[in-house]
């Protein structure tokens, strides 16, 4: 199935729900490193379930009024927000004057607030069973039904989080890690947290229609989650984090569509589809995912592969300080490796493949391996580090003699050549190691 990706931009009937959702991202992955940041996700959660009940009385007052489809959305938006912010002040309230802690005040406020939601709704199941239905698809997002009335709404509140957040961005920033800081430098801190909280509002009410009051908490943590695998300075992680919202907005319904087209091919008797919400969250959770794993420097899967290759390197180090140290004429076989390293016979003959092709070895006859000039020396140095560090460790530290042989094992394989300088200069460059055995000197690689 050919996916035409740039017609989801264009098409009269996908492009309000695709940049409609797009928008959403992007204003919840700005909002959303702040929260990050500040350690407060249960915050998003809380707000958006608290914006429940307001869309609810949002509908009831449209229905009143007998409101067109354009107003009443944006009556719901209101009422949301409404509720959305009141809940901060309450959740203040529980914090600050009956001294509850803050999880928890966010907690009691989420289930207070969506019980009543849930239960204004209720009250519609027979009274309006229309507008009952409109209500549950605010749980989980009713992405589909955007025009580009709300395309032109949300663009514009997304524009408000952006202008807002690059404003106040310094301000927002160190009011987020240290508020007595933020204090100390006469910072208006009430009204700057007044403004990340309407920003986070915003964001909230902005996504109820795309993702739902279920899910948004989602969206406002999963882009800033992936962002903060790639970099520390704030700016970037906004930018980062927006970008990773707009993704998972625009792939979102590409999976969706494409999806559900391809579900009812599978299976014509039965009605299958793709909600657009769900999906959209379950794009950013891979996001998310994916960056935790692969992220350059801080993915699981870098860091594993850093790892078994320094694991490797001190492998191929160990063999050559191994043939200098155990053999009289350099040269060794798989066999007498292991007696002296934990490896395997495979493991260990890649590794002499790859000293060999690194010039440190050569072959001397049928499965046996010799030190080449250049192994010599290169075995030597790696000795030589060994002892300098065993020498620091038990003059400097004080660490008995008995016990220095197993980080000098470690420290061996990273020290630089100016650390190898400074330790020559601070130890007065000495000629033997704790265990009295000789040091080679630093040029020539031979013991003195």
């Amino acid at each position: 199935m050919q996916i035409e990706w740039l017609s989801f931009l264009t098409d009269p009937v996908l492009r309000a729900p695709t940049l409609g959702c797009m928008l959403m991202g992007l204003a919840a992955g700005v909002v959303g490193v702040v929260i990050f940041l500040r350690k407060e996700s249960l915050l998003g959660e809380s707000l958006s379930h608290a914006a429940f009940p307001g869309a609810i009385l949002g509908a009831f007052v449209g229905g009143l009024l007998g409101s067109d489809e354009d107003l009443s959305s944006l009556i719901i938006l209101a009422g949301a927000a409404f509720t959305a912010y009141l809940s901060i002040f309450f959740i203040r309230w529980l914090v600050t004057r009956l001294r509850i802690h803050s999880d928890a005040a966010l907690c009691f406020t989420l289930a207070a607030t969506f019980g009543i939601g849930v239960t204004l709704a209720s009250h519609m199941q027979f009274s309006d069973p229309a507008l009952y239905r409109n209500m549950l698809a605010l749980l989980y997002g009713q992405a589909a039904t955007m025009t580009d009335f709300h395309v032109y709404l949300y663009g514009a509140l997304a524009a408000v989080v952006i202008l807002l957040a690059a404003l106040f961005r310094k301000e927002i920033q160190i009011t987020s890690f240290d508020r007595t800081y933020a204090s100390s430098l006469m910072l208006p801190v009430k009204i700057i947290e007044a403004v990340f909280f309407a920003l986070a509002v915003l964001a909230v009410i902005i996504g109820i229609r795309s993702v739902g009051v279920v899910l948004m908490s989602a969206m406002l943590i999963a882009p800033p989650a992936a962002a903060r695998q790639f970099s520390n300075r704030f700016t970037t992680l906004l930018f980062l984090s927006g970008i990773f919202g707009i993704l998972s907005g625009y792939l979102g319904n590409i999976l969706s569509v494409t999806g559900s087209q391809e579900l009812s091919l599978l299976f014509p008797n039965t009605r299958l589809s793709l909600p657009t919400g769900p999906v959209i969250v379950t794009i950013s959770a891979l996001l998310c995912f994916g960056a935790l794993l692969f992220a350059p420097e801080r993915g699981l899967a870098s860091r594993a592969w850093r790892i078994a290759r320094f694991r490797y390197k001190c492998l191929r180090e160990n063999i050559l300080k191994c043939i200098w140290r155990h053999t009289k004429d350099y040269s060794t076989t798989i066999p007498l490796l292991q007696e002296h390293l934990n490896a395997t016979s495979l493991t260990l003959l890649i590794a002499l493949h790859h000293l060999k092709q690194e010039g440190w070895l050569e072959k001397n006859g049928k499965g046996s391996w010799k030190l080449t000039s250049d192994g010599i020396v290169k075995a030597a140095k790696i000795v030589r580090l060994h002892r300098l560090w065993e020498v620091y460790l038990a003059d400097y530290l004080g660490i008995g003699a008995e016990r220095v042989h197993r980080s000098a094992e470690e420290m061996e394989h990273i020290i630089t050549p100016e650390l190898e300088a400074s330790l020559t200069r601070l130890l007065k460059d000495p000629k033997v190691d704790p265990h009295k055995q000789p040091i080679p000197a630093a040029d020539t690689g031979k013991t003195l």
